[in-house]
């Protein structure tokens, strides 16, 4: 096995321990991380600094706090992920001090402290605005869909009632039929099939009244959805066909230089077209500039919210959907017309010319 590079013996003892500070090196991101969370007031932020008298001690806010943002720059999101990885990953072991609470208390740790986390999140938004991270007045939006407990079952619209009551109709219907067949036969399984055909008639019956009160709770709805498990939560349509979910449509703006996110929010519309004036404003406020040009897919796109970010001094490009049928009627649409500017013409697919005509404007 000559010419390979060899690694150390597993049982080989070593005179001089190794210090744990000697695997993390000076510009690795769990030492910003440390010197963030030692440095912010977490009292102030609304943590629970003070311990209690009695009781098993905990965890210290700030040693939870620093395990949280690893894991969220690292892409772990998951308590139990974390609770494993404080154990085994060496940069955590630096971070706690070889601390590993158990998934509970993680996970107890973010439910209990929601709005300190974010104050803690803004905080180091304005943190890196002082430094001087946001030099850049460019910044990009875009909206995540992200599933919520809630199944789509217990979620209900007025399509979904009506298809809903709809079956269970369609069900009675066949079972009072069988019943009709049953009536007409004799015999001691007729009647024991007779029973249960009842008993299932019962229980749809049941669930028809069930339905018809969940409509007046649709109907009393401000947007004509209500969902059981997680109240909030919202049935959207995603990019697959047939392949809608209940979750929640959470927005993001990122600046161009460092790609730090500087601006979030969580919605409970699918749609993004009513996002762009919202999300441009908590971005200037966040990057403290003056001007800001904001980048946006096309379904950001609507005229109003356009004019509203001119307004407060946000310059959006966001490109315009194709809504033309040309495609769908079998002609040619307007993206397939090349430009020439030496003749100041456009080119049709077939090589043919066209002039110009006239110039109309119209404020988008």
């Amino acid at each position: 096995m000559g010419r390979f590079i060899e690694g150390e013996d597993r049982r080989q003892p070593a005179l001089l321990p190794s210090c744990l500070d000697d695997y993390v090196g000076e510009d690795n991101p769990a030492r910003v991380i440390d010197i963030f969370v030692d440095e912010i007031d977490l009292g102030g932020l609304g943590f629970q600094v003070v311990p209690a008298v009695t009781g098993r001690p905990a965890y210290h806010p700030g040693t939870l706090l620093k395990l949280y943002v690893y894991g969220y720059l690292n892409r772990v999101q998951s308590s139990r992920r974390l609770e494993r990885e404080a154990q085994r990953n060496v940069e955590l072991m630096w971070l706690t001090g070889k601390l590993a609470p158990d998934h509970k208390t993680i996970a107890d740790f973010r439910k209990d402290n929601g709005p300190a986390i974010q104050a803690a999140c803004a905080h180091f938004v304005v943190l890196c605005r002082e430094i001087g991270l946001f030099s850049r007045t460019l910044a990009a939006v875009d909206g995540s869909k992200f599933k919520a407990v809630n199944t789509r079952d217990k979620n209900f619209t007025p399509a979904k009632l009506k298809k809903r009551v709809e079956q269970v109709a369609e069900h009675i219907a066949g079972y009072l039929q069988e019943l009709d067949t049953a009536d007409r036969l004799d015999g001691d399984a007729v009647e024991a099939r007779a029973e249960k055909l009842k008993d299932k008639i019962t229980v749809l019956r049941t669930q028809m009244q069930a339905l018809k009160a969940m409509e007046a709770k649709v109907e009393a709805s401000p947007d004509g959805q209500v969902s059981l498990t997680d109240p909030d939560a919202r049935s959207m349509a995603t990019s697959g066909r047939g392949s809608g979910m209940v979750g929640y449509n959470v927005q993001s703006v990122v600046e161009a230089e460092h790609h730090l996110i500087v601006a979030h929010d969580v919605v409970t519309t699918g749609s993004d077209r009513q996002q762009l004036a919202a999300m441009s404003e908590k971005a200037k406020a966040a990057m403290g500039v003056d001007r800001l040009e904001m980048l946006a897919d096309r379904g950001y796109f609507s005229g109003e919210e356009i004019v509203v970010c001119e307004a407060m001094g946000v310059t959006p490009y966001v490109p315009k959907p194709l809504t033309s049928g040309a495609k769908a009627d079998g002609r040619f649409g307007k993206q397939d017309f090349l430009y020439v500017p030496e003749q100041d013409v456009y080119r049709c697919p077939a090589g043919q010319l066209l002039p110009r005509h006239m110039t109309t404007w119209r404020r988008a």
